[in-house]
């Protein structure tokens, strides 16, 4: 698709954290290709500080699900003027939403069945298949991206909590999803190695991970927990004060990439071939790849199919320690 005589553009991507930054490379790609180009973004309202301070957008368009408001959001959509709509979401709730504007458009290709075969029947068809903001591209007739790596762009006005003479390490030790987080004792037992070396550990989180993050810090002497009910601009600011984050595959992850923070990232029931995985940033991967059974998600389950937990539980704490120290340097 070529944009030249594109005036107006609409970017739909409503959720969630880590989907929503990994549509950054392709916004910047497109302003800086198109600079006259007004581009805007729809997303949900939680999500909105995501992009707030993102220079390359116009304006960006909440997004709600009550129905009144959905309808209010949609009738003003209609009367703007688009030239041209970009659906990286491609669900029922984008389709309303380019049905409404009635201006040509492209979908990104979710590939539903190549996951399906994936994990059901370990037919890998996504070998080859590049990460999520490339393959968000390809749904402009492959734009090519430029060399940079995920955006977040915080206010000035911000500062850090975070004040230590120590080297702080950051946790993120929570997932929406059981199958995608690796077990609490084994990041307290990671933690105290960390802390017996001379390190200090934070703990970051958002509302549902508030217990998980409290469990952990107790056990890990000295260490701070900034673990939040939902912040993501003041959570970003603190994560800038450590030198790696220990993570699972989760929005914080993303968070960490756009930041340019090294990051070591534990893969469980999930696995690289989805292209969720840190973009263009200094990252270790740490998964079981002897397991058959994996993947048995494309996004995570509340419990382990085959009872072993195996994905996760032989991910050791000492060669997490060791992967992270090479990280470091």
């Amino acid at each position: 698709m070529n944009l030249f005589d594109v005036k107006n553009l609409l970017i739909i991507r409503l959720s969630s954290l880590g989907d929503i930054l990994l549509t950054t490379p392709l916004v910047r790609s497109i302003k800086k290709k198109y600079p006259e180009i007004k581009i805007d973004f729809i997303l949900k309202e939680e999500y909105k500080d995501l992009l707030k301070f993102n220079p390359y957008l116009s304006n960006i368009i909440e997004y709600k699900t009550e129905r009144y408001e959905k309808k209010i959001i949609l009738g003003q959509l209609a009367k703007t003027k688009y030239d041209f709509v970009v659906d990286l979401q491609n669900n029922f709730r984008s389709a309303e939403i380019r049905k409404i504007i009635k201006t040509p458009s492209v979908r990104f290709n979710k590939r539903t069945v190549d996951k399906f075969l994936l994990v059901k029947f370990k037919i890998n068809r996504l070998k080859n298949a590049p990460q999520i903001p490339v393959r968000y591209a390809e749904a402009l007739d492959h734009f090519k991206l430029d060399e940079d790596g995920l955006d977040l762009f915080l206010p000035s006005d911000l500062k850090p909590k975070l004040y230590d003479e120590k080297v702080l390490i950051g946790f993120a030790p929570g997932s929406k999803h059981y199958t995608k987080m690796w077990p609490k004792d084994f990041y307290i037992e990671l933690g105290n190695k960390l802390t017996n070396d001379g390190f200090k550990i934070v703990l970051f989180g958002g509302e549902n991970d508030l217990q998980t993050c409290y469990d952990i810090s107790k056990k890990i002497p000295n260490s701070i927990n900034q673990c939040s009910n939902g912040n993501i601009l003041m959570t970003a600011v603190d994560l800038k004060k450590c030198s790696a984050i220990v993570c699972n595959d989760s929005g914080l992850m993303h968070v960490a990439s756009a930041l340019k923070i090294p990051t070591l990232a534990f893969f469980g029931s999930t696995v690289k071939e989805f292209g969720f995985t840190p973009y263009k940033s200094k990252s270790i991967i740490y998964e079981n790849e002897s397991l058959n059974c994996r993947p048995c998600t494309h996004i995570g389950r509340e419990d382990c199919p085959k009872k072993h937990f195996n994905c996760m539980l032989e991910l050791t704490p000492q060669t997490a320690l060791e992967k992270l120290k090479l990280l470091l340097n």
